[in-house]
């Protein structure tokens, strides 16, 4: 038998994914592109919807309160894409709703001094504008390590082998939006998942006219499908005398956002009211804008895989979080209650598709900005149950997190030094967060539970998160342990080219600003 050679039992390393339909400069058809961009809106509605489902009540206010942040929220959203693939990063990312924010904000929410209002509709307006005080003082934070540069001289300390733990944990550090709210309501939940594969993958190749319909649609495809098999359910009295909260996760007209949404209703600034200003509750508020600034760097980085596009270097990296601070500006000044970062689902939508295009997240942001201001049909498309987002969320993520691995490819896996980095942060990133929320459902309150609340907040807000703590522990390690000798192991041979703008010449191509912008913003 002929000795098996080298190329034959290993794969050379990709500087940019292989197998996307259109990658991030290319477009398809403007019909196949607002179908797409749809489809991206469709998905966004999950955690658009979801956050301040939960965070309303705890303030008091009333269902027509929820709908009007919802609006604010998808509105402030579809800007904030525009402006991140304009003139941010310019990778096809829709910029949404950060679930980092929910820690600091229940804080403000129990706060004796807003707990003690007794009309729910006057304590709702006094947390919402506490809310957006905090959330503004907060912003300033990700504009200035932006702006100034200063997180692309940070961004120089990560290497390939750090930044794995830190992008896999961008997906699966939100396992429990995942199953766990599937399992709310397994009759709609399972089959959606199934549907999800089997036509995103297993019928990949079932065309229409040379076009792969059925993996490119997948999403918009099987929401229709279980949507209408969830009415159905509902309509012929299946959760009649099922328990409330049954009736809550799994039938479509519990929602109460249709019959609450206006028919037309443009969100503006200062909506609520004066943002009212308090330092403890910035301050907490600074930890989750850290937060979602560490999230949204992992979520750059599988986007510019998934769009197959180079690393964005540390500039254009830079550059995208400082438009992101604007972003948190926006939504402190609109009133969305949270903050921005890049919506992971989308970024997972973009490998599932296999269409990495900038235009189609454009699209979509018009989507967002178009239904978040006719009411009643955006409430429409809003009061699919959560199951059904949760089912699409569970390929999605895991394709994120998958992304996040493949950058072991350009490291040595064979050294003990990686092997231990990796599995440590990996484990840590999972390990941690998971005590802090177990000890949060018990106790009530956090691990960190001081006389200082804003101090409280700061540690359990970034100890909540997978990605941050991964972060914390790959970052460290990567730089502290023997890392003199093992810079080709780390995969900084590879690495280096991309970290400034004109290391590689498809730089240019992919991450050049607009209307010739780099004339007064010239590249480093």
């Amino acid at each position: 038998m002929a000795a098996v050679k080298p190329e034959e039992i290993s794969h050379p390393p990709m500087d940019q994914l292989q197998g996307l339909e259109y990658c991030i400069d290319s477009n398809p058809s403007w019909g196949e592109t607002i179908a797409l961009g749809f489809q991206h809106y469709i998905l966004a509605l999950g955690t658009a919807v979801m956050i301040p489902s939960f965070l309303v009540p705890l303030m008091g206010g009333s269902d027509d309160d929820k709908v009007r942040v919802v609006q604010t929220l998808l509105f402030v959203e579809g800007i904030n894409t525009l402006l991140q693939t304009l003139f941010g990063t310019r990778l096809p990312t829709v910029v949404g709703g950060s679930y980092a924010f929910m820690v600091p904000i229940i804080s403000i929410i129990h706060d004796s001094s807003l707990q003690r209002i007794e009309d729910p509709h006057l304590r709702f307006l006094n947390t919402m504008r506490a809310v957006q005080g905090a959330v503004i003082v907060a912003s300033s934070i990700q504009i200035i390590l932006g702006y100034s540069q200063l997180w692309a001289i940070c961004s120089r300390f990560f290497s390939p082998l750090g930044m794995v733990p830190v992008i896999a944990l961008t997906g699966f550090g939100l396992f429990d939006r995942g199953f766990p709210l599937v399992g709310h309501c397994v009759e709609i939940g399972i089959p959606m998942l199934i549907l999800f594969v089997a036509f995103s993958q297993y019928l990949k190749n079932f065309k229409i006219r040379q076009q792969p319909i059925l993996e490119r649609f997948a999403l918009l495809i099987s929401t229709t499908v279980i949507w209408a098999y969830a009415h159905l359910l509902t309509a012929s009295g299946a959760y009649k005398h099922r328990p409330e909260l049954t009736q809550i996760h799994c039938r479509t007209d519990r929602a109460n956002l249709i019959s609450s949404a206006p028919w037309i209703k443009i969100p503006y600034p200062l909506q609520w009211g004066a943002p009212t200003f308090d330092a403890g509750h910035a301050f907490g508020m600074m930890a989750a804008v850290l937060v979602s600034l560490i999230e949204s760097t992992g979520a750059y980085k599988a986007a510019s895989r998934l769009a197959s596009a180079t690393p964005p270097p540390a500039h254009v990296l830079s550059r995208g979080i400082g438009w992101q601070g604007i972003g948190i500006l926006l939504n402190g000044l609109f009133g969305t209650l949270t903050g921005s970062t890049v919506s992971v689902e989308n970024v997972g939508l973009l490998g599932s598709t296999r269409v990495g295009s900038r235009r189609v997240i454009q699209i979509s942001a018009g989507f967002m900005i178009f239904f978040s201001m006719l009411g009643k049909f955006g409430a429409l498309f809003a009061s699919i149950p959560f199951p059904i987002f949760a089912a699409v969320y569970c390929v999605l993520f895991g394709l994120v997190s998958s992304v996040g691995l493949s950058f072991l490819q350009f490291t040595n896996m064979n050294s003990m030094r990686n092997l231990f980095i990796t599995g440590v942060a990996l484990f840590l990133g999972l390990s941690i967060p998971e005590y802090f929320r177990e000890f949060s459902a018990k106790a009530l309150h956090g691990p960190a539970h001081t006389r200082a609340g804003w101090f409280n907040d700061f540690l359990n807000t970034i100890f909540f998160s997978s990605p941050t703590v991964a972060l914390l522990v790959a970052v460290f390690l990567d730089n502290t342990l023997d890392y003199k000798d093992s810079a080709k192991d780390r995969g900084m041979p590879w690495w280096a080219k991309f970290r400034t703008f004109k290391g590689d010449s498809r730089n240019e191509e992919f991450y050049t600003l607009p209307f010739n912008l780099n004339r007064f913003f010239p590249p480093s």
